[in-house]
């Protein structure tokens, strides 16, 4: 350029009718200039003169027709490019060598474009979808099964196992009875509610009962002590005309020797042994 500048702020030559570079307001001379600024081209090495186009990423600079691709020498001017290890690399083939595949489709994912990662492995955004609804993921909560991704309502609606009793989703844990699914809090004695599970319980019609409840319902009395018969007490009763008896109850009303096994006679309401019957 030409300006009123009379003189080179470092060589003191005149600028009458030469062209200039300005700096600071200071005036240059262009050899001078481009001896004092001139940013050396990281590929060539020459200094990129005031008359030149410089092109500059990362404090590096490069001549215009010195701005390629390291691998195929396209020029990067105005084009997407990509960076590894300080070299400039095409998108193409920065994608030939260091870009991930997605895990769906296996094709490359490009520079630039967004990549979803799980679990150690990359995906197109557009990829990375619900597998039964088809609806993009995202950082929405998602749950694998048989690698393949879900949504969790659709994960819950597929394969969830849902409580016999709330029919809500049983998300952990859980008790099975009569091979269906209960929650742990669902699974109660049918009488008090009192949850069941790890205690000792006796099924009735289908319904759990603790063992209070079902002797308080439904478990025959001793004759004898008039305490309920039940599958966890003694392992032994003896029944006899609609009424039965613990096995260590069932004894004559007399001496008290026990009658499990032995002949026994009846007096009203009593049992006896055969030599207190027959006195």
């Amino acid at each position: 350029m030409t300006s009123n500048h009379t003189d080179c702020h470092f060589c003191l030559q005149s600028l009458r009718g030469r062209k200039y570079a300005l700096r600071e307001e200071n005036a240059y001379c262009v050899p001078c200039y481009d001896s004092l600024y001139a940013n050396p081209c990281e590929e060539c090495k020459q200094p990129i003169e005031c008359s030149s186009k410089d092109l500059a990423y990362k404090g590096r600079h490069w001549h215009e027709g010195c701005f390629r691709c390291a691998k195929c020498s396209r020029s990067l001017v105005e084009k997407p490019f990509a960076a590894k290890d300080e070299v400039l690399l095409c998108t193409e083939c920065y994608s030939d060598e260091y870009s991930s595949k997605c895990f769906h489709c296996q094709k490359t994912i490009m520079p630039g474009s967004r990549k979803m990662e799980f679990k150690g492995s990359s995906w197109h955004e557009s990829c990375f979808v619900c597998q039964y609804c088809r609806q993009p993921l995202g950082t929405k909560p998602l749950i694998t099964k048989d690698n393949e991704n879900y949504c969790v309502p659709c994960f819950e609606k597929q394969f969830a196992h849902h409580c016999y009793a709330c029919k809500k989703v049983i998300t952990s844990g859980g008790v099975t009875y009569h091979d269906q699914p209960w929650h742990k809090e669902c699974f109660v004695c049918a009488g008090c509610k009192t949850q069941l599970s790890g205690q000792r319980f006796i099924s009735k019609d289908e319904y759990p009962y603790c063992v209070d409840c079902y002797s308080r319902f439904y478990a025959k009395k001793c004759a004898a002590c008039e305490k309920p018969i039940t599958a966890l007490g003694s392992a032994k009763y003896i029944s006899f005309e609609e009424r039965q008896w613990h096995g260590e109850c069932f004894n004559c009303a007399k001496c008290s020797v026990s009658l499990v096994g032995q002949e026994f006679l009846t007096r009203r309401d009593d049992i006896l042994c055969h030599e207190c019957g027959s006195a």
